[in-house]
This record gives structure tokens, sequence and C-alpha cells, in this order.
């Protein structure tokens, strides 16, 4: 037992190890990373999707380590139907949303409400590199993951081509755009940061638009529950994993 409030150190070797100030020392790494089952990452570099097996029309992408990128504008579901799909896999898979980690920085946050500046640009490239090497530790562990971002279709210098680089070839991008209606409606539900104005949705939404065309797939949630745009994404990771978009 330990008093209340105080910070314990680490035993190592019958003796207690503490930093200045009480801070336990933390555990050496394992060098070849076996014995507490984390891998460790090459620098720079990253993991790519599995290729099909020869001769199968159809992978079981319900077992298949994927990393998948669901796009949209505000208000499109992404966020929900990512989580839904994630927690209903029967392999572990994670979900990674942008806009939570970019949420992380408190003090100084660049709230989205107030335009797009250097600043809050430097905060997105900051919160995208970090959710790319979360994604990659993820797959590296034999984790999935989703990942959700509103990429513009004419931003390739912060859209898809930064999401390539950080998470790799592998990703798998499927853009969730339902009607402009819908998500005027579902913004107007939102409260606090996430909710934008009626106008800069209808732009976003019309930048998004762009995506027809690209190769990528589209799903149009607008009359579609969440479980039913799930088994829609699971089609499209399906038809990607064996007929990968050119992006």
């Amino acid at each position: 037992m330990h008093e209340p409030g105080a910070v314990r150190g680490e035993d190592v070797g019958g003796e207690r190890m503490q930093q200045p100030g009480g801070m336990p020392v933390p555990p050496p790494a394992p060098l070849d990373g076996g014995t507490a089952g984390y891998l460790q990452l090459p620098p720079g570099g990253s993991v790519p999707a599995p290729a099909p097996a020869p001769g199968t029309a159809q992978p079981d992408v319900s077992h298949a380590g994927v990393a998948v990128l669901l796009i949209g504008p505000a208000g499109a579901g992404k966020t929900t139907v990512a989580r839904f799909w994630a927690e209903r896999r029967p392999v572990p898979t994670a979900h990674i949303s942008l806009d939570d980690v970019r949420e992380w920085v408190r003090s100084g946050f660049a709230d989205p409400r107030s335009g797009w500046d250097d600043r809050s640009e430097a905060q997105y490239r900051l919160a995208r590199r970090t959710c790319g090497f979360a994604a990659r530790n993820f797959l590296a562990n034999g984790i999935s993951c989703i990942l959700d971002d509103a990429v513009f279709p004419d931003r390739p210098a912060v859209g898809l081509g930064g999401w390539k680089r950080h998470v790799g070839p592998g990703l798998i991008p499927v853009v969730l755009l339902p009607g402009l209606d819908v998500v005027l409606e579902r913004n107007a539900a939102r409260t606090g940061t996430r909710r934008l104005s009626d106008e800069e949705v209808a732009t976003i939404h019309g930048r998004m638009a762009g995506w027809y065309g690209s190769g990528l797939p589209i799903i149009d949630n607008s009359r579609h529950d969440v479980a039913t745009t799930a088994r829609m994404l699971d089609d499209a990771v399906a038809h990607s994993l064996t007929s990968p978009a050119q992006w």
C-alpha cells in the first residue's frame, strides 16, 4: 500500500527508481520488441495493406487487415459511421478521428470557425502526422484502422497525398457524400467547434463534389442509416482491395 497521492517509482533490482521530483523512471524498451508485444517501426516506414490472394474474386473484408480513410464534408456522418464500422469488425480495429486529435490542443487551439490561416494549417498538418503515425503503429501491431477527415480534391498538398505519405500506399480512401440538405441538417444539430456556419458547410460540400470522376468509391448516405452505410463501406473496401483506385 502507498499513501494517497504519492508517486510510486519502478522497482528495478529491488530498488525504487525515480526521476528528480518523484516522477517514476519509465522501464527500458525491449530491444527486439518481443517481450512487451510492441513492434518498433522503421524510420519513415509505412505499412501497406495486404494484397488479395491470387484467384480470389472478393476478399473477406471483415477479417482483412486494412487502413481506411473516410472522406466527407462536415455533417456527412464520417465519425459516426467510422466508429460504428470499427466497433463491429470481428478483428481488432481502431478509429482515429482527425478532429479529435486536432482538439488535443487546448490552449492556442486554431478554431476552424475563425477561418483558415497559417496557424490552423500548421495544427492540421501536425494532427495528420500524428494520426498517420498512430495508424502505422496500429497496423504494425496487427490492428486495422479507419481514419476520417474532410479531404478536398482540389488541395492535393494537404489532401490524399499527405495521407498517403503518412500512412502508406495501402491506404484505402472512401468518400461519404450525402446531399447538401442532409449535411446542413446534421450540422445544425452540432455544438461547439464542430458546428460551422451554413455558408461554410455549403462551400465545403460544393468542393467535395470534385470527388465525382476521381475513381474513388463514393457512398451517398442521404437516405441510409448508419448500419446500412457501414455495410456499403464494407463493399467499397472489398472492391478497393481487389481493384485499387489510382490516386
